[in-house]
């Protein structure tokens, strides 16, 4: 259902000029987050941006109807621990500490948190107490700027 919510959505949001960050479905709640294609030194996103988002996504969603009994709505900027979920938005923050969580374990272990050093071949390379790991992209779980 995530992957038919982001195909349907994501256009949406671009056609507005915003970025869809990342797609949360869990039950009926569907949390997408925005975050602008340019953003000038300290502008952020506004609770405008977000209402004007959230019409056009509630519009679509009204429209398609692929929740069923319904949904609840929640669109938000990305905050300091931004989500990462494609390769651009992974080499835009290269040299950066993350949290990776996988869906299936790597090494015997679910959760890295490191720095950032690289892409290549659809995997993320994250040094972590000094090891270096290559992770393929599509077995993330989720993934976000810490610290």
């Amino acid at each position: 259902m995530r992957e038919r919510l982001l195909t349907m959505l994501e256009p949406v949001v671009n056609g507005l000029g915003y970025e869809l960050l990342e797609l949360e479905h869990k039950g009926p709640l569907v949390r997408i987050y925005i975050d602008k294609a340019s953003l000038a030194e300290g502008e952020g996103i506004t609770v405008e941006d977000c209402a004007k988002v959230s019409g056009q996504v509630e519009a679509v969603l009204d429209a398609e109807n692929p929740i069923a009994g319904g949904y609840t709505l929640e669109v938000s900027s990305p905050g300091f621990d931004r989500p990462l979920r494609t390769a651009e938005h992974f080499l835009a923050q290269l040299g950066k500490r993350a949290k990776l969580e996988l869906a299936v374990p790597l090494d015997g272990r679910r959760r890295f948190t490191g720095t950032l050093l690289g892409l290549e071949d659809g995997s993320v390379a994250i040094e972590v107490d000094g090891k270096t790991f290559s992770i393929p992209l599509r077995s993330l779980g989720s993934a976000r700027l810490a610290d």
